[in-house]
């Protein structure tokens, strides 16, 4: 007698498990039996179909099945754009010059602290829709635009609401989202001159208030040359683990402080950018587990020649995952597929490198591999069906979305 199940996922062209770590897993004409939001059975369609029965049955035939993708570094609440911003970086203004003449994060800064949270909501709710379209079914979501106690609270609490009103709930209308709190994301305009101020205020106020009302998983630092140093980065990790906090660094970005060193230092869970990590940082990052997670679609737009060395690091034997860095300034895009095409045309990375870093990579860089990220039974069924007759084809057809459907906890989203 045949097992019922809730949704049938038979006859794809490609299955793509990505359940083991030397390969994808590739099962053609493929199928998934999916019950209570969770995979009951991968395997051979012919094998799937004889064992289970489902009222609802989607016949994926000439098409890819892949886990859901996962972007593991986001900023998606903020108010406003930076187009203008965007114009003058045609025109050769740096990153940082932009930054100095107010504009660049501190010009989000003020259009968020001036939000309220509805409006903050109702700003990322849009984005999100488009993310889920493209694909992503889970999110890391970083605070970072408030720089004071109320405007960061301010912020988690938009993440939480919009996730369903707590770390770990499930909306099967978007994408699920994991929050970062990023109080360390610039120094605001009143500690200009009183830095240590500010760091005393995100170590003895902040911190301790986003830990015991649980509005983060994780706690993240701007660690670059001229915003939050070596040693004051540290000071702000070590008091987030101290309060029961996951840590993340944006490390290397633009000066090889030794951001890399530092997260390998405190077990970081990841750190992101790394584009002049050093060989030291590769050797400490891969001894200590570190996720690297390499955000190339800012390296595109700042319109820089040199991206993260994910060939190098790859071979050195750390594990790499993929992130959009989704924000307002500099990667102002919800599509994970595009920035698969940027890391293996200018990363080097092959397709099913760029798969694994965006599904089960990515879960790791956010300690979620056991639940998602790969699709094996009793994870949770998140899903894409994609109009395309191989994975191979995700990276390589570029600027258009192969989306066919997206199944988010065992539903699809229509």
């Amino acid at each position: 007698m045949k097992k019922q199940v809730d949704l049938i996922i038979a006859n794809a062209r490609e299955l793509v498990t990505v359940s083991r770590s030397a390969e994808l897993g590739i099962i053609h004409n493929g199928a998934v039996a999916v019950k209570k939001g969770r995979i009951a059975a991968v395997g051979a369609s012919d094998d799937i179909l004889k064992s289970y029965s489902s009222r609802k049955v989607i016949d994926a035939e000439d098409k890819t099945v892949t886990p859901g993708l996962i972007d593991c570094h986001t900023h998606p609440v903020f108010m406003g754009d930076r187009a203008d911003e965007f114009e003058l970086k045609l025109k050769g203004a740096t990153y940082q010059q932009i930054g100095a003449a107010g504009g660049g994060i501190k010009s989000t800064v003020r259009k968020v602290r001036n939000a309220t949270k509805s409006e903050l909501k109702a700003n990322a709710l849009k984005y999100l829709n488009r993310f889920i379209r493209c694909g992503t079914t889970t999110m890391e979501a970083k605070s970072g635009y408030g720089l004071t106690t109320e405007d960061e609270v301010k912020m988690l609490e938009a993440i939480k609401e919009l996730n369903g009103g707590a770390i770990g709930a499930i909306n099967s209308e978007r994408p699920e989202l994991v929050p970062t709190f990023l109080g360390a994301h610039e120094i605001p305009d009143e500690y200009r001159n009183n830095k240590a101020g500010y760091v005393d205020l995100i170590i003895q106020e902040m911190i301790p208030l986003v830990a015991r009302r649980k509005l983060a998983e994780f706690c993240d630092v701007f660690c670059e040359k001229n915003v939050f140093e070596i040693e004051d980065s540290r000071r702000i990790l070590k008091a987030a683990q101290a309060h029961g906090l996951g840590i993340k660094l944006h490390a290397d970005e633009f000066a090889p402080l030794g951001g890399a060193e530092l997260a390998a230092e405190l077990n970081a869970v990841s750190a992101d950018h790394l584009m002049v990590i050093s060989d030291e940082g590769m050797r400490r990052m891969k001894e200590k587990g570190v996720i690297a997670v390499l955000l190339p679609g800012t390296t595109f737009m700042l319109g820089l020649k040199s991206y993260a060395p994910a060939r190098k690091m790859m071979d050195a034997g750390l594990t790499v995952a993929l992130a959009t860095d989704f924000n307002p300034g500099t990667s102002f895009t919800e599509s994970l597929p595009m920035i698969m095409s940027i890391a293996c045309v200018k990363m080097k990375m092959t397709p099913a490198e760029a798969l694994t870093a965006a599904t089960i990579n990515a879960a790791r860089a956010i300690r979620k591999e056991k639940l998602i990220g790969s699709l094996e039974p009793g994870k949770q069924a998140d899903m894409v069906i994609w109009d395309c007759l191989s994975y191979k084809h995700i990276p390589y057809h570029f600027g258009v979305n192969l989306v066919d459907k997206v199944i988010k906890a065992g539903k699809v989203i229509e």
